[in-house]
């Protein structure tokens, strides 16, 4: 059984904030930044729901040695990273159907 695991950025409306994550199901972890489901958590308190940059890895190893090379990355590299497959910074789980 393969599985899939997913390394994503992830910003608020205005785009001032990001968030690098890790997760084997992308589509479940945007409706929990979307609704909130850790209300406690930096991206509640940030609202930081809109899905901006992912990428798929084979393993969860390989996941999470990119989501640890992009916290490494200043805000202009991760910036440029955004822009190469996401110019205009839209929400690309936006027209996503949930559960």
């Amino acid at each position: 059984m393969r599985e899939d695991f997913w390394v994503y950025m992830a910003t608020n409306k205005t785009g001032t904030v990001l968030d690098c994550g890790v997760t084997n199901d992308l589509q479940r972890r945007m409706w929990e930044h979307k609704n909130r489901t850790s209300p406690k958590s930096f991206t509640a308190r940030y609202s930081v729901y809109r899905l901006v940059w992912y990428e798929r890895f084979p393993t969860a190893l390989e996941a999470i040695a990119c989501e640890k090379h992009i916290k490494g990355l200043t805000r202009a590299k991760k910036d440029a990273m955004i822009c190469q497959q996401n110019p205009r910074w839209d929400d690309l789980s936006e027209a996503w159907e949930y559960f």
